[in-house]
């Protein structure tokens, strides 16, 4: 494990020169800490006699740290840098496969058109009109470049590229479709498409009307290379520090993001597959390619399909990272963590614990450590000062002359100064880490509610031109001017079932008559005779152009059982009399089911991770958060809504929603081909991800998290106080009845029923100079002085204190340090603890900015030990 460690470290951390940095100042540290260790033996080694075993033991826990960090952070970022390229490759992927689904209904109703099935079968001879129909439907659906109706023996029978001139195919496909039962999905070179490389060709049977014969082939010629450098301009990395691809079965490149640097046809490496991986986050591991002479970092995504589509065989997308651009972080970007308000910031990273477990674990080692280190110097310091001032009374010892005391001070005052050092390396490469994670987690935001619109956007694209082009059916056209109610309804309502048979995203078609009245819908019949709102019906009427539609607002609605969606119109026009209006058809999207699935694929396997489709006001359309219906405020800053609806691009920030701390990130839907493009008929729509990490932090737990302030000492030859942290407030004792201070964890639980029990919180087993190793029963100070139990942290220490021949334990939040002050820096005060003042006065600190309580040593003792109860060491 360890070699792989090494190897991991030798080939990623030459590459990251902020680690580098890192790495060099914690070495550089290790050795300051290995000369005070020496110093400390040469200059006064009776005095540091006690202290060396601990300085020793921190050295070592400091060293086995900085290995842990430095393979921490190259394991962080490689992860980062995967995880940013495993959620490309998923988008641009996932974001093809749902445009290629839509292609296998088109070619599957188109094959179907009767008009043109009677033209194929001979039936009508107007090729004219074919070829219309075709180009029509070419315009409607932009998608596609070229359709064609080919005769069995190849001969083309009618070509929507009026400017073509292609006679005949000899494309095997042509036979092969009229074997196949359904379509066929054809991508590689063709006569179909001469001039073109490659072609992405749906193909499917067309048969004769009467007969049902298979008569033609209908071939439609997909917009390959438009779509891909529309999703690689969307999803490719802007900053030309990777490239992305589409890869076939034999890992051959189809596509590339920049072919200069790749380009198609070569053949490149990919990472092993796993079973088991998640390809937006860490699932694979970091293997280095090798491609042309440069090293890679990878990842590459198959998809699962969509809608049971598998997309073309085996299609991948991968994105490949150059080992030497990957971790340039001044590329990269702050994700705008640089603008968050600090102390939002620091509420969040309080929860470092939810969306990084290993690393804060980590850090709360080098916590620990730094808490090791104080309490090192803490305990040094209460023994000089007892030395430097004399014995005081306090049966210490006698004073064995200030020259050591005076050299362990400054040995004292080095361990501090490279403690604080050496914290301070550890916090900040821990806490810029931090950072890179939450700003890799807003930009994987922004991705997410990007590739939500625009499914979005590509799925109402394609609503939108659904509902233009069956209005144009022959069998509407004519079946609404049918004389024949019940045979009207018959004929319509067939057409509609097959249609919607194709077009599994409707709940329901319906056609409706020039008055707005219901005859013929799919699903249940209850809407069969019910009139459409008078508002819609007049916008419908008022559509003079076949190319025009009319979308109702996002809303509840009778036609969806009541639920909100959208529902596209388009007038369906009299088959002699372009302008006359006979009535119109309604396709009601099933929103409920379409845009939850959506949302649901964005956050799927992201804990905390709540995704919305919402209106500009903040009005929620659909949302995966239980909490939130259709219809309700979504309660978020709507400057962030504005920001997307005014920039035209994806934002993200670090925002509070519903008490809980969130990175939130919002795109305004930009519409996709000419969907949304040079029209406001479409209904504003922005997608919203929020990732919460945990509540709001009160201002108290947030003190508590800073930095202890600061406490100047008086100048030469004032009295020694030792400092400390209990009830959230700086505390102090006379330094001449301390003994030392000791972590928490060693205390052992006792059970209670004695004086002072209500305090009593258990035993420690300790080892005075010169006598024989005993017990000490420990309390809660904050208990005694406030009533209410201390909770005790991993941070919580034990101050051994000692009067007249007695030790007890004292429960304390912390030790903040050992300094002088003289007696006018100290006045009086009275506080009251059960029968005896518990509190002898204040210490007016840092010029009387810090006032600190310090403790009656004999009242505290009186407090927690009956008169008669045995005396302990």
């Amino acid at each position: 494990m360890r070699a792989d460690q090494d190897l991991q470290l030798d080939t990623f951390l030459p590459h990251m020169p902020d680690v580098g940095r890192y790495q060099a100042a914690l070495r550089e540290l290790h050795q300051t800490w290995r000369l005070i260790e020496a110093s400390a033996k040469m200059n006064c080694p009776v005095e540091a006699r006690m202290l060396l075993p601990a300085v020793v033991a921190t050295r070592t826990n400091l060293g086995q740290l900085e290995e842990a960090l430095v393979a921490k952070l190259v394991s962080e970022k490689v992860r980062q840098v995967l995880g940013d390229a495993a959620t490309r490759a998923q988008y641009a992927l996932d974001l093809l496969v749902r445009n290629l689904f839509e292609r296998t209904a088109d070619v599957g109703f188109l094959a179907t058109d009767v008009d043109l099935c009677r033209f194929a079968a001979g039936l009508d001879d107007d090729r004219d009109r074919a070829q219309a129909r075709l180009a029509a439907y070419r315009d409607k659906y932009t998608v596609y470049d070229d359709i064609l109706v080919l005769a069995p023996d190849g001969r083309v029978l009618v070509q929507a590229d009026a400017g073509a001139h292609l006679a005949a195919s000899g494309d095997p496909l042509v036979a092969q479709t009229l074997q196949a039962d359904g379509y066929l999905e054809t991508f590689r070179a063709t006569d179909l498409r001469p001039g073109q490389a490659r072609a992405l060709v749906y193909s499917q049977a067309m048969r004769h009307p009467e007969t049902n014969a298979p008569v033609a082939v209908l071939c439609l010629s997909f917009r390959f290379e438009h779509e891909m450098a529309a999703i690689f301009a969307a999803y490719g990395d802007r900053a030309g520090r990777a490239n992305m691809l589409l890869l076939d079965a034999e890992r051959r490149v189809i596509s590339s993001a920049d072919p200069l640097w790749i380009p198609a046809g070569v053949r490149v490496p990919a990472p092993p597959r796993q079973a088991d991986a998640d390809a937006r986050n860490d699932g694979q591991e970091a293997h280095v390619l090798l491609f042309a002479g440069r090293a890679y970092l990878a990842s590459t995504f198959a998809s699962a399909g969509y809608q049971g589509y598998p997309g073309p065989a085996g299609w991948t997308s991968q994105v490949m990272v150059p080992l030497d651009l990957a971790f340039d972080t001044a590329r990269a970007g702050s994700g705008g963590i640089d603008a968050t308000e600090p102390r939002l910031l620091q509420g969040l990273l309080s929860h470092a614990d939810s969306f990084n477990p290993a690393l804060h674990a980590l850090l709360s080692a080098v916590t620990a450590a730094t808490h090791g280190i104080k309490r090192i110097v803490w305990n040094g310091k209460v023994t000089t000062s007892v030395q430097a001032h004399g014995d005081q009374g306090n049966n210490k010892g006698s004073n064995k002359g200030d020259g050591g005391a005076a050299r362990l001070g400054t040995i004292l005052d080095q361990i501090t100064e490279t403690g604080q050092r050496s914290d301070a390396v550890f916090s900040r490469s821990i806490r810029d880490l931090y950072r890179t994670v939450l700003a890799s987690s807003m930009r994987a935001a922004e991705f997410t509610s990007q590739l939500l619109v625009d499914m979005l956007d590509r799925s109402l694209y394609e609503r939108a031109n659904d509902c233009r082009w069956w209005a144009l059916a022959s069998q509407l056209r004519h079946g609404l001017l049918d004389a024949d109610a019940v045979r009207r309804a018959q004929a319509i309502g067939a057409v509609l079932k097959t249609i919607n048979a194709l077009y599994t995203v409707y709940s329901r078609l319906f056609v409706y008559d020039r008055s707005g009245t219901v005859i013929a819908a799919t699903g249940s019949q209850d809407v069969v005779g019910r009139r459409i709102d008078g508002g819609t019906l007049a916008s419908v009427s008022k559509l003079r152009d076949p190319g025009e539609h009319h979308v109702e607002p996002f809303a509840p609605s009778d036609f969806y059982d009541g639920r909100p969606t959208f529902i596209y119109h388009a007038a369906i026009r009299d088959p002699e009399r372009e302008q006359a209006i006979v009535g119109g058809i309604g396709i009601v999207f099933d929103g409920a089911t379409e845009l939850a699935n959506m949302l649901a694929g964005g956050v799927a396997g992201r804990p905390g991770m709540h995704a919305f489709f919402c209106a500009p006001d903040g009005r929620v359309l659909c949302a995966t958060d239980p909490a939130t219906v259709p219809g309700a405020a979504l309660g978020l800053d709507p400057g962030l809504l504005h920001a997307a609806l005014e920039g035209g691009a994806s934002v993200s920030r670090i925002v509070t929603w519903r008490g809980q701390y969130c990175v939130a990130a919002c795109t305004a839907a930009g519409g996709y081909r000419e969907f949304r493009a040079g029209t406001h008929r479409e209904e504003p729509v922005l997608a919203v991800l929020l990732q919460t990490f945990g509540p709001l932090r009160d201002d108290a737990a947030l003190a508590a998290a800073a930095e202890p302030a600061r406490i100047e000492s008086a100048p030469e030859g004032g009295r020694a106080v030792a400092l400390f942290h209990a009830q959230g407030a700086l505390m102090a004792l006379d330094a001449a009845c301390v003994v030392e201070a000791v972590p928490f964890a060693r205390v052992k639980k006792a059970p209670s029923g004695a004086p002072g029990a209500e305090a009593r919180i258990g035993m420690l087993d300790i080892d005075l100079s010169g006598q024989p190793r005993a017990f000490v029963w420990v309390f809660d100070l904050a208990r005694l002085m406030g009533g209410r139990a201390a909770a005790a942290t991993p941070h919580s220490q034990v101050l051994l204190v000692r009067k007249d021949g007695r030790t007890i334990g004292l429960l304390v939040d912390d030790v903040h340090s050992v300094q002088q002050f003289d007696a006018q820096q100290s006045a009086p005060l009275t506080l009251t603890g059960g029968t005896r003042p518990l509190s002898k006065g204040l210490i007016k600190a840092n010029g009387g900015a810090v006032l600190i309580q310090e403790l009656d040593i004999g009242a505290v003792f009186t407090a927690l030990l009956a008169p008669r109860e045995p005396a302990m060491p």
